[in-house]
């Protein structure tokens, strides 16, 4: 058996929960008087969140309905990419949210170099989208968790499988 403590860092979006602020979100809309007869909907596709309202206030609207939801649920924003906000069907726009899923190459080489530069006695690997944190040390091994809570990657992380 070795010494060795070791975590996972992974970016995950809690898929149900998400669904769950997202069904809350359109119950909000339906019954809120400013949306009365609005043409706004949320939509989750596969990795994406499609908005679409009538008009660009009112889907800005339903973003911030939609965040406060996220957030209530403890779902990270950080995790959503906007893309622009497009005309669509029967004078309405749309706006296409990417949900990253996972570390993606440059973030996972970014928090690899901040645990190197930070000179604590661990080693960490990418695996896919992952980075997996060994050390013999437990308390180094949060002290590299601290480091990271403290960075600014643009991704919401979460710590798993610490042993």
């Amino acid at each position: 058996m070795s010494n060795e403590s070791s975590f996972d860092i992974v970016s995950k979006m809690d898929m149900q929960e998400l669904n769950n602020a997202i069904q809350q979100a359109i119950k909000e809309i339906a019954t809120r008087f400013d949306f009365k007869g609005s043409k706004s909907t949320i939509d989750l596709d596969k990795d994406q969140l499609v908005v679409i309202s009538d008009d660009e206030f009112k889907l800005q609207n339903v973003l911030d309905i939609l965040h406060a939801k996220m957030a209530k649920r403890g779902i990270a924003l950080k995790n959503l990419e906007y893309g622009k906000v497009e005309p669509a069907a029967s004078s309405t726009v749309r706006q296409k949210i990417s949900l990253k899923q996972g570390i993606d190459q440059e973030n996972a080489k970014k928090i690899n170099i901040l645990i190197r530069d930070s000179k604590i006695k661990v080693k960490s690997q990418i695996q896919g989208d992952q980075i997996r944190v060994t050390g013999k040390s437990k308390d180094d091994l949060q002290e590299i968790i601290a480091l990271l809570r403290k960075s600014d990657i643009s991704l919401d992380l979460q710590f798993t499988n610490l042993k």
